[in-house]
């Protein structure tokens, strides 16, 4: 009698114990997407807020400089002693300069990197190498700015003796070191996603293990390689602390490699510093140029995202 009661309350707990547990999955399921919903908004309240005060600052720094100065002023002198000249060509110059030669470098290399890891390493391999690769990416950019200043400069002083100490060719080259593993990864994914049959299809009819890399697997994954490839030039456009160690302060409307230059994120960094005061128009001018960043990038994503719709449906 006793066990037959022991059980008998036990498989009544149980009981009990199943319905306290559906009433609280129950609140749960009722509360996640309001929940998810706030995670949500909180990331979209915060673009726009960001938006948001990136244009009024800007209209009320454009209510000294003319849109018309701004855009088609060939100089950027805004703590000339006089009222100052707000051309934002030179620092346009100076980020593309960093850019183009940051991306010359880490396309190729991150390509050949991702294609090796995806068609030719074994799988011992590329759980070393991966890794590795991937750590390059978690170096704190102040560190690859003085890299740049100390340790590339030197070295490309020695074969280009015109070179300045600070220059657009280092912190190029540097930044495009730094946004390799970037263009590894990413496309080391998406070309890993391809199915293995196209492979062995391709293999099967004669191809070699390059061909089948070049002509089957890059084409089949090139969505996901521009997007890779476009995040990483976004990211290399707004990098601040590398070209502002290495690249100087001299803003210059050319093509010249090998001279001081300045970036519209070198500028915003050299105001934020306590040159400028409050309120005045050289303060109102970093929202102008930040604005003129956010307009940078938000043009190259939807760039990388038409690109990448196309030959989606193209492959």
């Amino acid at each position: 009698m006793t066990r037959e009661n022991t059980k008998s309350f036990s498989v009544q707990e149980l009981i009990q114990e199943k319905k306290k547990k559906k009433s609280t999955a129950g609140i749960i399921e009722k509360l996640m997407p309001y929940i998810l919903f706030l995670a949500a908004a909180v990331s979209v309240l915060t673009t726009i807020g960001i938006i948001l005060t990136l244009i009024f600052e800007t209209f009320l720094f454009f209510d000294a400089v003319s849109i018309k100065e701004f855009f088609t002023e060939r100089k950027w002198y805004p703590f000339s002693e006089s009222e100052g000249s707000y051309g934002i060509l030179p620092l346009v110059s100076g980020t593309l300069k960093v850019t183009l030669i940051a991306a010359i470098v880490a396309v190729p290399i991150g390509l050949t990197s991702a294609i090796y890891l995806s068609e030719y390493a074994s799988d011992r391999s590329r759980r070393i190498i991966k890794p590795i690769l991937e750590v390059l990416a978690g170096i704190p950019t102040i560190v690859y700015g003085f890299f740049a200043l100390t340790f590339v400069t030197p070295l490309l002083r020695e074969l280009i003796p015109s070179l300045e100490i600070f220059n657009a060719l280092s912190p190029g080259i540097v930044i495009g070191i730094m946004i390799t593993p970037m263009i590894a990864s990413l496309s080391e994914d998406a070309m890993s996603a391809v199915p293995n049959s196209m492979r062995e299809g391709a293999l099967a009819l004669g191809s070699t293990k390059f061909e089948v890399a070049i002509k089957v697997v890059l084409p089949a994954a090139v969505s996901g390689i521009v997007a890779s490839i476009v995040l990483a030039v976004s990211r290399a456009i707004g990098e601040t602390m590398i070209v502002a160690v290495a690249g100087g302060s001299t803003p210059n409307l050319d093509w010249n490699v090998t001279s001081s230059i300045q970036t519209m994120t070198a500028y915003i960094v050299q105001v934020s510093q306590g040159d400028a005061g409050y309120g005045t128009t050289i303060y109102y001018s970093i929202y102008a140029v930040g604005m003129t960043l956010f307009v940078f990038t938000l043009l190259m994503n939807l760039l990388a995202q038409y690109i990448t719709r196309r030959f989606r449906e193209e492959y």
